[in-house]
């Protein structure tokens, strides 16, 4: 039995502004109906694998569980990050919760890749799990098509068994280097998954990267587990060396490593270049998503994400325009690895789109700012049926509710009352309240606030279902 461990604790800043911080790539729906996370969870979900276990952030947790909800799938366990410390941190906490099994099998999976041939997949996962159970660490690779330099790689030599033996690993290289990689041959892509038993990587660990372990140790000894979350403690956690695997194990790794080569249609959907490249029939055709029309272009993306903003190309050649309703990026295709600097120079500006959506997404569904003015805003609130909003209050603000649709139980101080469509009711400033959806559809409203501070940091919490802190 394999048991799958997804990564889904990344940031996403190379799809912007389709993906960003608070809304990541992997939670994102790119090219089916199903976003990647539940892409990579469907392709685990089958005889030989366990449940998965899922190693997500703080900011994610809920994202990701009503994500698994939506799919009708349970993950094994949550290990929940309160602070990002890369992929090495994330391997080590999940094989340290199967320390007591040590002949597991560990299939570690980034949750943002995409993949055509599920079945070559899982027959080239099960081939590799025999070597796993031999106490070799497997990684996995793709055969390079043209000089990405967007990758890492893996030199490998012949095998046994389609076990490909690695003689080195190298960093993402410059051009002239990937292209000397491609005409060598012997190079594959670093796909970033890996295979191991438990006893054979927290070795690997406690040889190569040792002062990872008391960190992570600590960060489970004292953190919390209750109903399938294992919430790590931040103290113990923040202490921990941020690395990737590759930089903390694998690169020191000489002997015991294979590869296996994958063969079924892999992409890690790095960059627009990439989502367009598997949208296009191999003609050189404009890829065109949502609300977008292209007239007289070829080889570009144009992607609206938003009935309200029509996206037109006209005469673009090598283009990538997408849209939201609070952002849009052109740029030139071969420039598309490099949207990352669009976040960072976004941050320096200090500019909300960089990392924020407007439709802020919490456990209890979702809200999102429709008009910000001097001492008042108004947001649309969509509250998932049976949640509720903590019993809360605020020092600056007064708050309006009128239900659109549904019915909304409203508590302000001793007071309950029920509430439905075209119903409102007031909050005054300083009034503990909440906001219940006891019915079974979704509960619509809009909430109009005004005070002289309406940053989403003005909240006291007294109780929360979520187990969310005290102040947000």
């Amino acid at each position: 039995m394999i048991q799958p461990v997804i990564l889904a604790g990344g940031t996403g800043t190379r799809l912007w502004p389709v993906s960003r911080k608070s809304y990541p790539k992997q939670f994102v729906v790119l090219d089916d109906a199903q976003s990647l996370f539940q892409q990579t969870i469907a392709r685990v979900t089958a005889p030989g694998f366990a449940a998965p276990l899922v190693v997500t952030g703080e900011d994610h947790r809920f994202i990701a569980q009503n994500q698994l909800d939506d799919i009708g799938v349970a993950a094994s366990e949550m290990i929940v990050e309160p602070v990002g410390r890369n992929t090495a941190a994330a391997v080590l906490a999940a094989a340290l919760r199967h320390r007591d099994a040590p002949d597991t099998v560990l299939l570690v999976l980034p949750s943002d890749h995409a993949i055509d041939d599920v079945d070559a997949f899982r027959s080239t996962l099960m081939r590799a799990a025999r070597m796993a159970n031999r106490g070799k660490i497997v990684a996995f690779g793709v055969r390079p098509d043209h000089a990405a330099t967007g990758f890492g790689y893996l030199q490998v030599a012949g095998g046994h068994q389609g076990a490909l033996l690695i003689s080195a690993f190298a960093e993402k290289p410059d051009a002239d280097r990937a292209r000397q990689m491609l005409d060598d041959g012997d190079w594959l892509w670093n796909a970033g998954i890996f295979m191991f038993r438990v006893d054979t990587v927290l070795a690997a660990f406690d040889t190569h990267a040792p002062d990872m372990v008391a960190p992570v140790e600590a960060a489970m000894a004292l953190g919390s587990t209750d109903a399938g979350v294992c919430r790590l403690d931040q103290t113990a956690f923040a202490r921990c060396t941020s690395l990737s695997f590759d930089h903390a194990v694998m690169d020191h790794l000489t002997r015991g490593v294979v590869a296996f080569e994958l063969t079924c249609g892999w992409s890690d959907l790095g960059s627009w270049q990439s989502v367009r490249d598997r949208g296009q029939s191999g003609d050189g055709s404009t890829v065109t998503t949502g609300n977008a029309t292209a007239i007289d272009c070829q080889g570009s993306l144009l992607r609206s994400e938003t009935p309200d903003v029509k996206l037109v190309g006209l005469g673009l050649t090598n283009i990538v325009a997408v849209a939201t309703d609070d952002g849009i990026l052109v740029a030139d295709m071969d420039h598309s690895t490099e949207v990352g600097q669009v976040v960072e120079t976004l941050r320096s500006e200090g500019s909300d789109q960089a990392e924020m959506f407007r439709r802020c997404h919490r456990p209890w569904g979702y809200y999102e700012t429709l008009s910000l003015g001097p001492r008042f805003q108004v947001k649309r609130i969509m509250v998932s049926p049976g949640a509720k909003l903590s019993l809360q209050s605020h020092v600056h603000r007064a708050e309006h509710w009128v239900v659109v649709s549904g019915s909304a139980r409203v508590t302000v101080d001793d007071r309950v009352s029920l509430l439905s469509e075209n119903q409102s009711t007031y909050i005054p400033l300083g009034a503990v309240h909440r906001l219940e959806n006891p019915g079974k559809l979704p509960l619509h409203l809009i909430e109009v606030q005004s005070g002289c501070y309406l940053g989403e940091d003005d909240i006291e919490r007294y109780e929360d279902i979520y187990d969310r802190v005290a102040v947000a």
